[in-house]
């Protein structure tokens, strides 16, 4: 069995001041870049200043699937293509004073980023790079079958049916009533 096609990865994801007194920080998705083996494997603080803080989250991979071919079409055929990260804060500290976020999974898929904001998680984007989108196309390219298109028939040529789904008919002869009177 063949191993599927994958990129091991690094998340940064930054911490900004707000203008509101309720939340005066936030965290968002910074980059995705190539994972190095001098990153290590646990998270770690790049920078911590007035402006914020930025956090590296090595040892992360994103895999190709052949059954998301149809997301990675979509996502390579976009203005713009991108990677997609589900993050989500820590509950405990386990290496910094207070929570910090965690990115769980990334895709490149657009039917699988969808998946996971339908299920109402935290999903941010950032582009991805020439070479990465271009490995994603290929891979589409191979994989990605269209659904070949259903000839829809012209509304006149469908069939009448009335609100139970039962065949129905019209005609312009009167069922009902008398003929007309003369006179």
């Amino acid at each position: 069995m063949s191993e599927r096609p994958g990129l091991d990865v690094a998340v940064v994801l930054r911490k900004l001041p707000t203008a509101s007194r309720w939340a005066p920080w936030r965290w968002e998705l910074a980059e995705v870049v190539p994972h190095e083996s001098a990153f290590g494997s646990e998270p770690r603080c790049l920078v911590r200043d007035d402006g914020g803080e930025r956090w590296l989250h090595p040892g992360l991979r994103v895999e190709l699937f052949r059954d998301e071919a149809e997301g990675y079409w979509l996502n390579a055929t976009t203005p713009a293509p991108c990677w997609f990260v589900l993050w989500r804060m820590e509950e405990e500290p386990t290496v910094a004073d207070e929570p910090i976020p965690r990115p769980l999974l990334l895709t490149l898929s657009y039917n699988e980023a969808g998946r996971w904001l339908d299920a109402q998680e935290t999903v941010e984007q950032v582009p991805a790079p020439p070479e990465v989108v271009e490995w994603m196309r290929a891979f589409a390219a191979e994989h990605y079958v269209p659904e070949p298109k259903k000839r829809k028939r012209p509304e006149s040529f469908k069939r009448l049916e009335d609100r139970f789904g039962q065949p129905a008919s019209v005609t312009t002869l009167k069922k009902f009533g008398g003929g007309g009177s003369d006179g």
